[in-house]
């Protein structure tokens, strides 16, 4: 799942520096992630994962780091795995 991340913030994000630069606990937004580019980041993440974000992960937080994708990915796919 990093990996799957870290390979769509290269390609969407936009960022003026390489991922591997950063490590999972990296401020995105003080990276470069620009708000545009977060949306980009989000619609190629429910691309890849085949899920959608609900409302409440819609919020800079949950894109503020490689980590923090990565927990909000994983909290939707084991609430469907609940439902």
């Amino acid at each position: 799942m990093n990996d799957t991340i870290r390979t769509l913030l290269a390609k969407l994000g936009g960022l003026p520096v390489s991922v591997d630069t950063l490590s999972d606990e990296s401020d995105l937004y003080v990276a470069g992630l620009s708000s545009f580019a977060s949306v980009q980041l989000m619609l190629g993440l429910e691309d890849a994962f085949d899920i959608e974000f609900p409302d409440h992960l819609l919020n800079r937080k949950s894109f503020q780091s490689v980590a923090a994708i990565e927990a909000a990915v994983k909290s939707i796919l084991d609430a469907r795995k609940v439902a």
